[in-house]
Order: structure tokens, then sequence, then C-alpha cells
């Protein structure tokens, strides 16, 4: 790993914004000061942009193994790095499903060979491996994902016994997608009566609507609660589910939640223009949600922000509401349209680096990551403020699935440099394709 030294940048890092140099030296933040002099094999003059520490995504879907025409990691890293993302936890949804030490075990060996980004895996929970989830060592493994409802396969975990046992054996923390699927099942029946096969995309919040994603989280928590789990609750869509999570920094709690860059974007008029574009479950739902998510992000009821991208070809999303698969490409995008946020005063730049890379780090216990402090791995993302808010769609779409939700958007940043562990991974618009990602390692104690 050849030294890189960043000069007249603008560090945003741990509630402070400050003018630095940074040094890399052998993958690592070697020096951080206000000058540094002397030479290295490469500098780059940031000219006053921000230097933030780069994103970590603690839930992505790229779709390897089992889906090439969707994305892979080679593609969907690509992807990750060109938006300011520097690691990324997969979820275990892929085919073969994430439920054995051998699945876990492949899909290891597939990020080895092309990530560009640094990577970790979730396992996935399921009725007939609960023996082997009870067995994990805490650092193994990302987290455990349990679907309380809403998913597809035999990854579906919905029977009180289950759940009950799973709270209370899961050695390492238990992430839960939380829609309440009897009442899912029983809206879409209802729709369909109304509708036919072809219900109006609009609809898709009122069928996933947020009475089903209050039963099941509220369920989560009581468990979690009852158990003493380690929970984190992914993508809150409601301004009901909030009253569920004590605000307040992370560290310390047993008991957190996420939400998504589209729940915080986007809201229930935007389907008249995207239709499936933006269906994704749990629902996008509507403005007042999106702006009570908002607001719970500056005191801590709302912990990480993450993207849960989750790629589809254009073809399969074109399909009546019914056969339309849920789910957007997102870390090309994520970071720029998190920033519009900040542009318009909604939410300080410090508190949006703290959402997507220092409090993922502490949730997570990633070591020596999601800070820019001396002797941690160099993973940062410079980005540029642009004098003139520049089209999504004048930038190549590098996810393979070639679309993104914000067509047709403008945004006032981009994302000029991206470094992952020490290496150039994107810069001026080009990838460094001799980039490769290294896996997170976790540094847990097994659950008392």
């Amino acid at each position: 790993m050849k030294s890189l030294l960043i000069r007249n940048a603008r560090l945003v890092n741990e509630g402070h914004e400050f003018d630095a140099d940074l040094l890399i030296r052998n993958g690592r933040i070697d020096k951080i000061a206000g000058s540094i002099e002397g030479a290295a094999a490469r500098e780059i003059d940031a000219a006053g942009q921000f230097l933030l520490p780069g994103l970590i995504d603690d839930q992505v879907h790229f779709r390897d193994p089992g889906a090439p025409h969707k994305g892979s990691f080679a593609s969907e890293s690509r992807a990750a790095v060109a938006g300011g993302i520097t690691s990324v936890m997969d979820m275990p949804n892929t085919h073969p499903p994430t439920l054995t030490l051998a699945a876990l075990e492949a899909k290891e060996r597939r990020a080895a060979a092309c990530a560009k980004v640094n990577y970790g895996f979730h396992f996935g929970a399921s009725h007939g491996n609960l023996d082997t989830v009870a067995a994990l060592a805490p650092e193994r493994v990302a987290a455990v994902k349990v679907f309380m409802g809403a998913s597809t396969g035999d990854m579906l975990v919905d029977d009180l016994p289950s759940l009950e046992r799973l709270f209370r054996d899961c050695p390492t923390m238990l992430l839960a997608h939380c829609e309440d699927t009897p009442r899912i099942r029983a809206r879409e029946a209802q729709w369909r009566a109304r509708y036919g096969e072809d219900i109006p995309a609009d609809q898709h919040p009122l069928i996933r609507d947020a009475e089903a994603c209050y039963r099941s989280s509220s369920l989560a928590v009581s468990l979690a609660q009852r158990y003493g789990t380690q929970l984190h609750v992914l993508h809150i869509t409601s301004a009901r589910e909030l009253s569920l999570f004590q605000p307040g920094p992370v560290t310390g709690k047993r008991i957190t939640a996420e939400v998504c860059a589209h729940h915080l974007y986007f809201d229930d008029g935007d389907y008249a223009a995207l239709g499936h574009l933006i269906k994704c479950n749990p629902a996008i739902k509507s403005r007042a949600d999106r702006d009570a998510l908002r607001q719970a992000l500056l005191c801590g009821r709302l912990d990480v922000i993450g993207t849960d991208h989750a790629p589809h070809t254009l073809d399969e999303k074109a399909r009546p509401y019914l056969q339309a698969p849920s789910g957007l490409p997102l870390v090309q995008h994520a970071l720029p349209a998190l920033l519009e946020l900040v542009a318009d005063g909604l939410m300080p730049l410090p508190r949006l680096v703290e959402l997507t890379s220092h409090a993922v780090a502490e949730r997570f216990a990633i070591a020596q990551r999601g800070y820019l402090r001396e002797g941690y791995w160099a993973d940062l993302v410079l980005v540029e403020r642009l004098a003139v808010p520049r089209p999504v769609d004048s930038e190549p779409i590098l996810a393979h699935c070639g679309w993104t939700p914000f067509r047709g958007r403008q945004f006032r940043h981009a994302v000029r440099t991206t470094v992952v562990s020490g290496q150039l991974a994107w810069n001026a618009g080009q990838l460094d394709d001799d980039c490769q990602g290294l896996p997170l390692r976790f540094v847990r104690e097994a659950r008392c």
C-alpha cells in the first residue's frame, strides 16, 4: 500500500470540523496535523473540501451468490466506493441463503476475490438452524438477521416459540426486519379484491402500513427486553415506532434502531412519478412519517443510517404490483442524497458522520474503523461541494441493474475521492481496479 497525503482538507470527525492534512501509510492513518511536511507517493489537494470517515453500511443485498442478473460483490462494491461507502455488511437472503457456516465461508471467499469495499456478513436465522445460531462465536459474523415478516423462502421466523428461543439464545446482536405478516396478507387480499392483480403502486404503504410495522417491532422490543437481547431493528419507517426506542447516544444501548436513506428522502407523494422503482419493504410512507424520522435522528431515537441496497432489474420492476419485487439500488447515491439534508439545514454534518460511520462502528463493535484517528484503518471519503447542482443522470450508474430511483434529481455535493483500507478506490470519477477491500473484524465477548 503506497503512502497518500491529503492536504488542505476540512476534516469532519467526532463532532468537530477543522482544517488539517492527513497522511496514510501502510493502509492506516499515520498522522493528522494542521500541516504535514515531507512527501508521499501520492498527494491530493482537497482545496478545503470535506474529508469524512468512509460510510459503513450496516445492510446491503449484493445478490451474491445466486442472482448475477441483479448484481454481485464485484459490481455493487464498485458502485459503493463511487458513493463514498468503504465498508458493508451483507444480508443473508442470497441463493443459497447464509444459514450454514459453509454458506458463510463461500460468501467470504467470493468477497475476498473481488470486493472493492471492506466487508462483513450477517448470518440468517430460520426454523431449521436455531442450534447453529446459538453456537455461533460472537465475533464470527456481523450479526444474526431474523425476518419477523416479509421474507421469501425459508427465512421467515414469525411463530412465538421460535422467536422466544432465538431472542433467548442468540449469542450476538440480533437484527430484525419487522412487519406483521398476517396483517399484510389480509390487506393484500382486500386490495386484490378491489383492484385485481394490478394494484396501484401508491397503495403499497397502505397494504404494508404503519400498524403492520408497529405490531412486529413492538414484539421484537418486548422480546429483547424480556431476554436481555442485543437487538437492532432495521429500516424504521413510521412515526409510531419511534416511541419504542430511547433517545441518546448509541454507546451502552442494548436496543437500537436504523433508518435508511430512501425513507429519509422520499415520501408517498413520490409513487406517482416513480411507481415500483421505490417499492420496498417496509414501504416508504407519508411525509409526516418521513419528517418524524428526520427529527428522530437529531435526538438519537434512531441510531444509524443504512441503505438496504437491494437491486432488481427494470424489467422486474415493470411487473404488476404483486409480482414486482421490493428493493432499490442505493449505495452510489445515498451519501449525496443524505447531504441534501445537510444542505437544507436539517442536520449538521458532524451528526450525519456520527450516524453513518462512528455509531455504526460502535454498535457493531468494528475494530479500528469508523473514525479519523491516527492508527486506524484509512477509510475516507472526500466530498466536493458543487458550485452548481449536478444532475444524477449526468453520471454513469455503476450498479449492475443500471438504474437509480434518483433519476431526474440534482445533488449539491459529489463524492470526489474514496479511500478503502489505505487504497485509492475512487478518484475524480475513476475506479481503481487494484483496490481490494478487507474483512471487517468484530471485537465482542460472548453473551452472558
